[in-house]
């Protein structure tokens, strides 16, 4: 099978991440009999400071024509500190989400018991955590209009949402919780919004086509809660964009590091698969990022193409890296693998160079040579 992917590094350790990526799907391709086609795009601060613009219009054309999109992080503490800048890098996500119509973001949420002592929850709270956040992606208070005084005194944003805004993305998670425990959690806070009550009204219209799915409605402030309390309760969350946003970092420290988590954004015509992270530019360039996230998100990439079985090996060599303790800094600060190690590991388990059983002790920090 051919597919033409569309790859944007991005910011901070965007690079380097998806490099790891890009070297365990060169692996898929080599065992499967696949042809990846890569074709490399500017988005983020790195746009601007090459083109002006933080998503330049080549990079909207490219994306369009792939079948998938491999993205790294985005973001820069020169912008990030400054309130006043016209030009952002976040402007360019925000504006790729809508040109290609990615109204879904899917956030898997796991963990790996030989990390749940990582986690800020006892191990008993940790058995059994399996569900997925689907996030509105296009619509809400991140997309309203927003205003200020001249005197920068007043602000405000507008959430703004419609019925079919709600429709195609609750579509999307009551098939995703048919194939699973067909349990849907609607998030909300429709004792105060108006948006989310419009939310409850529609979901609650759709899951009349959904018998099998059994639906329960959650305010944001319990679910914040719940999700800490009680996490293995939830099978698929639904919600809006902003409330997506917080409650998915939240969930994020169950697996005991923003590290190891992906995603993917899918629309109308094409999808995009990323780590959760941010850019996390004090780290850029120094080989100690986590690369995890974006090689999950290269699974989920996968999954995407129907390469089922392509997937499932890629996340079994995952879990061994996990499990036999070949993890990077922000797992175990005093012995740790470097970002390319991590990603040579991952390689050599997809190209079955390992034996059934290895001493970590024989395998260089830099490289995953057996000595």
């Amino acid at each position: 099978m051919e597919k033409n992917i569309a790859v944007i590094f991005g910011d901070g350790i965007g690079p380097e991440v998806t490099r790891q990526s890009i070297k365990v799907l060169n692996a898929i391709a080599q065992q499967f009999n696949h042809r990846f086609n890569y074709k490399y795009c500017l988005m983020g601060a790195d746009a601007i400071d090459k083109t002006g613009n933080p998503l330049p219009d080549q990079t909207i054309n490219v994306c369009l024509n792939s079948d998938a999109i491999l993205f790294g992080a985005i973001g820069h503490p020169k912008y990030d500190n400054d309130p006043t800048a016209k030009v952002r890098p976040e402007q360019g996500l925000l504006k790729l989400r809508k040109s290609l119509q990615l109204f879904a973001n899917i956030r898997p949420v796991n963990t790996y018991p030989a990390l749940h002592h990582l986690s800020p929850l006892k191990s008993e709270k940790l058995q059994n955590v399996d569900f997925i956040i689907y996030r509105e992606l296009t619509g809400g208070i991140y997309f309203g209009k927003k205003e200020v005084n001249k005197d920068y005194t007043e602000a405000s944003d507008l959430c703004v949402y419609n019925k079919s805004e709600i429709e195609r993305i609750a579509h999307v998670a009551f098939q995703d919780a048919q194939k699973r425990r067909k349990k849907l959690t609607l998030v909300d806070k429709a004792n105060v919004l108006e948006t989310s009550r419009l939310w409850r009204k529609v979901v609650q219209e759709i899951a009349r086509a959904y018998p099998d799915v059994n639906v329960d409605y959650m305010f944001v402030d319990n679910a914040a809660m719940q999700i800490i309390l009680n996490p293995a309760q939830f099978d698929i969350i639904l919600t809006e964009n902003m409330f997506g946003d917080i409650l998915s970092d939240e969930a994020s420290v169950l697996s005991g590091s923003l590290g190891l988590l992906p995603s993917a954004s899918v629309g109308v015509s094409t999808a995009m698969f990323e780590p959760i992270h941010g850019s996390y530019p004090q780290a850029a360039g120094k080989d100690i990022a986590n690369p995890v996230g974006s090689i999950l998100s290269a699974v989920m990439m996968l999954e995407y193409f129907e390469m089922y079985e392509e997937a499932k090996l890629v996340k079994e060599a995952v879990a061994w890296t996990q499990t036999n303790g070949f993890v990077t800094k922000d797992i175990n600060a005093e012995s740790f693998y470097f970002t390319n190690t991590i990603g040579d590991l991952i390689t050599d388990y997809v190209n079955n160079r390992f034996p059934a059983e290895i001493n970590p002790a024989n395998i260089e920090l830099r490289k995953s040579t057996i000595i």
